[in-house]
Order: C-alpha cells, then structure tokens, then sequence
C-alpha cells in the first residue's frame, strides 16, 4: 500500500524555503488538492506564492511561528478553515547554531529545542486526533543523520534531531499498535546543500542537492519508509556504532570520513538573535 498526494491536503513547515519549498512544489506536481506553507519569513512565503502562481489556490501561505504554541494553534484554525484538515503533514521546520555547547545562548538552546523537537509533536498533536478518527493520514518528521551521529558544534541540533527521531519511532508503533492506517515516516538526511548549512564542509560524503534530497523524501512518503536515512541506510549507521569500539568508531568519524571536522567552517544562515 502507497501514500498517495493526489487529492491531498499537504502541510509543510518551513516550506517557504529550502527543501520545504521544493517538496511542496513536488506535491503540486503530484497532484495535491491544496499545498498549506507555515512559515516565519514573509518574505519568503510571497516569493514562493509568486513561484507557484501557476498552481492557483492550491497554494495556502500561513504566517506562523512554530517555536510558538498560541502561533501554531492560530495557524491550525486558518489551515483547517481555508484548506481541510491535513492528510499529510510533513515537519520540516528546523534551525541549527552551530556553535560548541559553551558558546551557546540560553535563548539559542532553548529556541532550537522549541523549533526542532518540541514543534513536531505539538503540531503533530494538533491534527493527530482528526487523523486517528478518519484513519488514514500520513506524517513525516525531518530529522538528521545528526539524529544518529553525535559532532561537535552541534550538540544542541543533536540532541534536537535525536529527540524526534525516537518521539517519530515511537509515533510509529503506537499508531500500528493501534491499528491506524497511518504511515510515520522518520527521515535523517546527511548535509543539504542550503543556507541552513552554508560554510559545512564534509571530507568524504558530498553535501546532498536540495532537488535530490526533496525528491527522495517525497518517494519515502509514498512507499511509507519507516526510518528512511540519506545518503547511507540508518542500520548502516546503527552497525558500525554498535560493532566497533568507541576509539575505533571516533578515529572512523574523524580521521577516516572527516564528520567531526564538518562544522569548522560553518556559517549558517545570519541570525542575531541567536
């Protein structure tokens, strides 16, 4: 059995931008009933309402502050009275700092905690019940391979993406203990080629084109991928954590592939308030 997008009613956060934006477009393309875009910036949500004019009112922009929970309920009342309740929902919104642990804010600690772990499931609250009555719905919580693999100057983004990916996992088995037709779709992709990560070098793994990343996605969603890793299987990740020593597992990290060495350059996208 697939997940189907035609006819749907998809909802995307952070799909003013980045990979958010290109999964909607995909959507579109796939058929969707209606596109629902939550996002901070603006700017960007008229850009990309520009973008997709082609697709007509397919296409909702709603104003919302995910780190927010009055936000995200106003946002859910506009979805639900200008789009339907969601069939898909796809959790994207996500911030990093990239600095080491000292080095951060309270504020930036706990903004990231708010936006990339505490976000998913309270929006995923929201529309959960209506899901569950309708039996059928679809949710995809975007994580990160930094959800398996720990790296300096990234210990809060960690411990963020390692929060939904065992919240996501757990999701999953409820609903199939439950017997709900609806699929839970984890994904932890590596490095995404956009201005999220902008100055991250990798040594060995190439960063991931955004058109790519976006496409792959999409296709874990209609297959119903559980735990969908990228560009290496996560039981790949999960094996080698578990069969080598933690010094031999390091020096592998380090020496070998260069993960740990990743964030030395990076620059992010600018935000003062972090």
């Amino acid at each position: 059995m697939k997940t189907s997008f035609k006819n749907k009613v998809v909802l995307i956060t952070g799909g003013a931008s980045g990979i958010g934006r290109i999964m909607g477009r995909k959507a579109l393309e796939r058929g969707a009933a209606r596109l629902v875009i939550w996002d901070i910036n603006e700017q960007n949500m008229n850009d990309t309402l520009s973008a997709f004019a082609s697709f007509g009112d397919r296409v909702v922009a709603i104003l919302c502050d995910v780190s927010d929970l009055e936000s995200m309920e106003k946002a859910k009342s506009e979805t639900v009275e200008r789009a339907g309740y969601p069939d898909i929902i796809i959790n994207n919104a996500g911030i990093v700092v990239g600095k080491y642990f000292h080095e951060h804010s309270m504020q930036a600690i706990s903004r990231t905690m708010r936006i990339n772990a505490d976000a998913p499931m309270l929006l995923t609250r929201l529309f959960l019940s209506e899901m569950m009555q309708r039996n059928r719905g679809a949710i995809c919580n975007i994580a990160s391979s930094a959800g398996l693999v720990s790296n300096p100057k990234m210990s809060v983004y960690a411990a963020s993406k390692w929060a939904v990916v065992g919240w996501s996992d757990s999701l999953r088995l409820e609903m199939e203990a439950l017997n709900k037709d609806i699929a839970i779709t984890t994904i932890m992709p590596y490095y995404i080629k956009t201005g999220m990560f902008d100055g991250v070098r990798s040594k060995v793994i190439p960063l991931m084109e955004p058109e790519v990343a976006a496409e792959r996605i999409v296709c874990a969603i209609e297959r119903r991928k559980k735990m969908y890793a990228l560009p290496f299987p996560y039981w790949f990740i999960r094996l080698a954590q578990g069969i080598f020593p933690l010094r031999l597992y390091d020096w592998l990290m380090r020496t070998v592939l260069g993960i740990y060495d990743t964030m030395n350059e990076f620059k992010g996208r600018t935000n003062t308030a972090l």
